[in-house]
């Protein structure tokens, strides 16, 4: 029994300077125009850090390099497992999201693989589903297990048309 088969859908970083990591990325490995989305909420009533609900806000900045959605997290306030990498090992490669059909299922697989699932949650009234699982016995800080809806991979899918859009 699998966790996740993949393709691995996204590759993240947790920055404490937005700019600049959009910057580095753009200049120096030709990903397009960034699509920004600042103070994100994820509320108590939609997420958990190892079960208990959390209330937090984060900067998102979403690109491609090809059809590899690159993610940036910046924390601004809350508990959540970005913040406390950022505060434990500085800026970095936070983690690989895998897409998955059912966040439920890959999260009891993932348990049962003894690889724990530290937080969860939904944003859009559901549109994406998402959990983070510890890699880090393996080296890996952090999977994602990602329910993509209908409404979340049209989002996506205009990210990814605007990054191929020429910058003025």
């Amino acid at each position: 029994m699998s966790i996740a088969s993949g393709p691995i859908t996204q590759i993240a970083w947790v920055t404490d300077d937005i700019d600049a990591t959009e910057q580095l990325l753009s200049e120096q490995f030709g990903v397009g125009a960034w699509t920004r989305i600042p103070d994100v909420r994820f509320g108590p009533d939609a997420t958990t850090l190892r079960g208990e609900p959390v209330d937090f806000t984060i900067h998102v900045s979403l690109g491609y390099a090809g059809d590899l959605q690159l993610e940036l997290i910046q924390p601004v306030s809350g508990k959540t497992i970005h913040a406390e990498f950022l505060a434990a090992n500085g800026p970095g490669l936070h983690h690989v999201c895998f897409d998955v059909a059912d966040v439920d299922v890959a999260c009891a697989n993932a348990e049962a693989a003894g690889h724990p699932v530290l937080m969860r949650g939904s944003m859009m009234a559901g549109a994406i589903e998402f959990a983070y699982v510890d890699g880090s016995a393996a080296g890996a800080p952090y999977i994602e297990l990602a329910r993509i809806g209908p409404d979340m991979r049209e989002f996506y899918d205009a990210v990814k048309r605007a990054s191929r859009e020429p910058q003025a």
